[in-house]
């Protein structure tokens, strides 16, 4: 794993040569891509050189304990020798985290949505609740939240709500809140005093892209013809049709308005995009559906992420069996003992999977 290392810092030395480049800075395309690699590599090449240090140290301590013979500095070296030993230890799990492969959505804006499940209006009134929570979470974030929709039941409660959190690692930090939320109280309208179970379902959505169509000029067959139809002194007369041909998924595209056969060619061509454009934005529409049902499951309550337990004052988060006592301060948007608890064992997760390979 700590080969690949030196390559990184050779790497991040390029990007910060290139940076200082003239012609790059004008690239303003160019110039966001180089940041965003400086930022991801300058953390792990931090961490590298202590751990260099820190090598280098233990080094220098053995050498001390191998050829002195003053007792007080035999004991400082020991204590040198213990502490860098140690040191290494952390910043060779740092550095591991570090270099996990980095979810690419990570960075993105976050599209929420919260169905109420099972529960009737007991449900739309938990889902309300959480919707609070997430947003006081966003403020103390200082990230921004706007509505995009909501259905509410008429007693305060929403049915189904979604909205856009905009800010850095939004998703990085709130993909984990994908689930089925299980509230566990003596609703207001509950007479007996009975503890009732509801549902409220969860996604969390990495902000869509917009979809850039390249077109490869290989995978484009051109065959020109005669236009037909009433036309005028050269329409009928000269080979400027176009019929286009896209290869790959076997669009065609036929086009004579113009006398001229570039610019058939050039409309031919505008078509296809526009046309290779839909399919790629059904695609993402439908990925992003798929996505939405896989996450939001049925809403039944036996397909429970996290349960929320009122007469106990609980939190339970049941993936990683993580049991919190302080169930007002998380619905007030404290989150994030919860969360890094769940990004410590998707960690752990990934890092014991990296090994194996």
């Amino acid at each position: 794993m700590f080969d690949k290392l030196e390559d990184l810092v050779d790497r991040l030395a390029s990007v910060l040569e290139e940076l200082n480049d003239p012609n790059v800075v004008n690239d303003q395309k160019r110039f966001r891509s180089l940041m965003k690699e400086q930022n991801e590599l300058a953390p792990i090449v931090e961490k590298y050189n202590e751990y260099k240090e820190a090598k280098q140290n233990i080094e220098e301590s053995l050498e001390i304990l191998e050829e002195e013979t003053d007792e007080e500095m035999r004991e400082l070296a020991k204590e040198e020798l213990a502490e860098s030993k140690a040191r290494v230890e952390e910043l060779e799990n740092e550095i591991k985290i570090l270099l996990i492969p980095k979810d690419p959505n990570d960075d993105k804006n976050v599209i929420v949505e919260i169905r109420a499940g099972a529960g009737g209006d007991e449900a739309a009134l938990f889902a309300a609740e959480l919707f609070r929570m997430y947003r006081s979470y966003s403020d103390s974030r200082r990230w921004k939240t706007e509505m995009i929709s909501v259905n509410e039941n008429g007693i305060g409660g929403f049915k189904e709500v979604s909205f856009m959190i905009t800010g850095q690692g939004a998703y990085s930090r709130l993909k984990y809140e994908s689930g089925v939320h299980r509230v566990q109280r003596i609703p207001a309208t509950e007479s007996g005093g009975r503890i009732h179970t509801s549902t409220v379902t969860v996604a969390i959505m990495p902000e869509a892209e917009e979809v850039d169509v390249e077109i490869d000029m290989n995978d484009c067959r051109f065959d020109v013809f005669r236009a037909s139809g009433n036309g005028g002194q050269c329409v009928n007369t000269t080979d400027s049709a176009v019929r286009l041909t896209h290869i790959p998924t076997g669009i065609v595209v036929s086009c004579q308005d113009e006398k001229s056969q570039l610019k058939n060619k050039d409309k031919a061509m505008k078509v296809l995009r526009a046309r290779l454009y839909e399919l790629e934005c059904q695609k993402a529409h439908d990925a992003e559906a798929e996505a939405r049902r896989s996450q939001i499951g049925t809403g039944d309550r036996a397909e429970k992420i996290r349960t929320y337990n009122f007469p106990q004052g609980r939190v339970t988060d049941h993936r990683i069996k993580l049991t919190l006592h302080k169930l007002d301060g998380i619905l007030n948007g404290d989150l994030d003992e919860v969360i890094d608890s769940l990004i410590a064992a998707d960690q752990t997760a990934k890092l014991a999977k990296m090994q194996e390979q």
